[in-house]
């Protein structure tokens, strides 16, 4: 819990009493692996803070293929925003890569603080603002790179990863099969 309040003090100042009230709406939960925290065709219900494990949001493309599309370690916020906030369908998975501890809110115990706490609404538009820079951040190089180029910078970002996250999932999520990341890891060995 102190991680999370650690967390969202960076976006703004939240007095004790505010911040009991995060705390008492905040529900620590765990989730195995390859188990959703939300599904494509449903509305997300949940917005949680990661506290032990991996999430990888994933979508099928139009082949039937299985696609990483991003992954989430701890100390982020992991839900489908966008989608929960408008309580529309989601497009994407947002699954389980490790057995996971996060703390989740409610989407009534979320809108209750956004309409209680003075703020909290500009602190949550930076925590998504930081989110998807991260996302283009982590994302953009993977357009313009050759492979071996992509999977180093993966590894230079996300160390911890390779040990944590199949083979299939990293290699999708750079864009390559995973035939091609075994070749590559051979030869940088």
């Amino acid at each position: 819990m102190e991680d999370f309040i650690e967390y969202i003090l960076q976006f703004g100042n939240l007095n004790k009493q505010q911040i009991d009230l995060i705390k008492r709406k905040a529900k620590e939960i765990e989730i195995n692996k390859d188990d959703y925290l939300s599904e494509a065709g449903k509305i997300p219900r949940q917005v949680g803070f990661l506290l032990e494990g991996i999430f990888r949001f994933c979508y099928y493309n139009n082949r039937g293929e299985e696609i990483t599309n991003y992954l989430i370690d701890e100390n982020h916020f992991v839900t489908d925003y966008q989608n929960f906030a408008a309580n529309m369908a989601a497009s994407e998975y947002v699954q389980a890569v490790t057995n996971c501890k996060l703390l989740v809110f409610s989407k009534k115990d979320w809108d209750e603080l956004l309409n209680t706490i003075i703020g909290w609404d500009k602190v949550v538009s930076k925590i998504v603002e930081k989110c998807l820079v991260q996302k283009i951040e982590a994302r953009s190089p993977l357009v313009s790179e050759d492979a071996t180029t992509r999977y180093l910078s993966f590894l230079e970002k996300f160390p911890t990863f390779v040990n944590r996250v199949p083979l299939s999932y990293i290699a999708s999520y750079l864009g390559i099969t995973q035939q091609s990341l075994s070749r590559i890891r051979k030869n940088i060995r």
